[in-house]
């Protein structure tokens, strides 16, 4: 059986191929791409064969033969080649270049699938069975290192780390560059250049991760690469706009800390949040979204037909249309292995979808507030036992009387005065969890866990332009009063659409919008949701 990560073109899609690129011909063996390229092109194989090359193990990786072709995801972006691509003697190829090959794939779903099918396996082979890629060389016990580690990891960049607290040869590898462990943590590249305590932009920049695009206004940018602005990148650049998104750290958001969601439509077995922001991160730059990471936006403003959004690394982006998918950071129980049980145990909202998994099982909320009393009276429906716990010893104290009344009057809800978890447990999804309770310890055996302690929005950057709630969360829609947002020609012609702001033309979708749903899938449905809103204000725009 064919391995599906170097599939055959057909003669039809080969034919098709041809009108994007040009044949050459190679008579001795030829290096058509080295490892660290940017921008290196795209090659089938039409007579002959191509070697890809590992100089990092000095190995071959693969052959090509005739109607097979070279690269991965990254010649979507501008990430460097990862091997070298030889020629044998007497070889034709087709050369496409990465805008051109762009262009075929948007345009031709047979040759769009075949190709990113085989990219998306390609990566996975290199990221998890090859060793190689950017060295980075620090401790494992540095918070500095951490950081890097957790960038490059996030955002699928091919890397070796070399922990000096473990590995033997780290000390040897020091002596060699002349180097000393107050200079860690530090980068080696593929031409043993070392960088010395580097910072995520230097990074960013040297991965392809960091990209650059045009100078011009753009029909709408996308602020923030989590589901809803994933979401939002994919239907607006496919449906034509140009479109430009940015984000601080990485595709995902919230729920690219998740190791496995399950409750996700169409995946019956489940999936990371990492693996479902990237291929919706390679499928936003199949339609010709320009994606930039790493960008904070500092400061917006409005100028008379677009804004103007002011971000870190010196980038100043200009459209008619802001879709503002920032997000909120919630609030976390401050245990260290919290981050392992987000969506796998640990949750931050209680909704329909949440049913099944509580089914006469036994649930814990830890919060005070009316969220966390709603969400109580929710689950009891449904859960064999909630307890609800609280750091203090009155529960009427931060939460409205009538839920308490209802929370007293339900028997199968108990209230954990003086309470707190101490430690979560569990073998890739939470099975129980400590709690001290007035000074004493127990465990308890359980699999749901929901934290009502807060979130913040992500929107401070955003200053006043546009009116929030006492939390910072987006008003949009029927959120907004008729004397809160601006009066303009747009409004006075209509009211704000359900996504849309205080302002024209600015959009709130996901987590940092007031009164959203805490959950991935209703955040995609927003993001989708507000590219039709935008096609109408620009309409307004002509």
């Amino acid at each position: 059986m064919k391995d599906p990560r170097f599939p055959e073109l057909t003669n039809a899609q080969v034919k098709k191929l041809k009108e994007y690129g040009e044949v050459e011909h190679f008579d001795e063996p030829t290096k058509v791409f080295a490892l660290g390229d940017h921008l290196y092109d795209f090659f089938v194989i039409l007579k002959g064969a191509i070697d890809i090359d590992d100089p990092y193990n000095k190995s071959k990786i693969v052959t090509h033969n005739k109607f097979e072709f070279t690269g991965d995801s990254g010649m979507l972006s501008n990430r460097g080649a990862q091997f070298h691509a030889i020629t044998h003697p007497d070889t034709s190829l087709l050369r496409i270049k990465p805008n051109r090959l762009k262009e075929a794939i948007a345009k031709h779903s047979d040759i769009s699938d075949l190709l990113l099918n085989a990219f998306l396996l390609r990566q996975q082979t290199v990221l998890n069975e090859i060793s190689g890629g950017i060295k980075l060389v620090g401790s494992g016990n540095s918070k500095a290192t951490y950081v890097i580690r957790d960038f490059l990891e996030k955002n699928h960049v091919w890397h070796t780390f070399i922990d000096v607290d473990s590995d033997q040869d780290a000390g040897e590898l020091l002596e060699n560059f002349n180097l000393k462990h107050d200079d860690l943590p530090l980068l080696i590249n593929n031409d043993a250049t070392v960088c010395k305590t580097p910072s995520i932009p230097q990074l960013a920049r040297y991965s392809g991760v960091l990209m650059d695009f045009e100078e011009k206004i753009f029909d709408v940018l996308v602020i923030g690469a989590g589901p809803a602005g994933l979401a939002a990148s994919v239907y607006a650049a496919s449906e034509g706009l140009s479109v430009v998104t940015i984000d601080s750290s990485a595709p995902g958001g919230q729920a690219g800390k998740s190791s496995k969601i399950e409750n996700y439509l169409g995946f019956p077995t489940g999936i990371s949040g990492m693996d479902l922001a990237n291929r919706a991160y390679v499928q936003a730059q199949k339609f010709g979204c320009n994606i930039s990471i790493p960008h904070r936006a500092k400061y917006l403003e409005r100028k008379e037909n677009h804004f103007t959004v002011c971000a870190t690394n010196d980038r100043t982006i200009k459209s008619k249309a802001v879709i503002v998918a920032t997000g909120a950071d919630y609030r976390q129980l401050p245990l260290d292995n919290i981050g392992d049980y987000e969506g796998s145990g640990v949750y931050y909202s209680a909704t329909g979808m949440d049913v099944s998994n509580c089914k006469d099982e036994p649930v814990v909320i830890v919060g005070g507030g009316n969220s966390a009393g709603q969400a109580a009276i929710f689950l009891s429906k449904y859960a064999k036992t909630v307890s609800v716990m609280i750091r203090g010893n009155d529960l009427g104290k931060s939460m409205s009387d009538y839920l308490v009344q209802r929370l007293e009057a339900t028997s199968n809800i108990e209230i954990l005065h003086k309470t707190q978890v101490t430690k979560l447990s569990g073998d890739h999804h939470l099975e129980s969890i400590t709690i001290n309770q007035d000074g004493t310890e127990r465990e308890m055996q359980l699999s749901n866990l929901f934290s009502f302690i807060g979130a913040q929005p992500n929107t401070k950057w955003m200053g006043d332009h546009v009116i929030t709630d006492d939390k910072g969360f987006i008003c949009t829609g029927l959120y907004l009063k008729e004397l809160e947002y601006e009066k303009c020609q747009i409004y006075e012609q209509r009211q704000p659409q359900s996504l849309e702001s205080s302002i024209p033309g600015i959009f709130a979708v996901g987590d940092a919008r007031h009164g959203s749903v805490k959950r991935v899938a209703s955040a995609v449905g927003e993001g989708s949701m507000a590219v039709s809103q935008v096609h109408q204000y620009l309409a307004e725009l002509n």
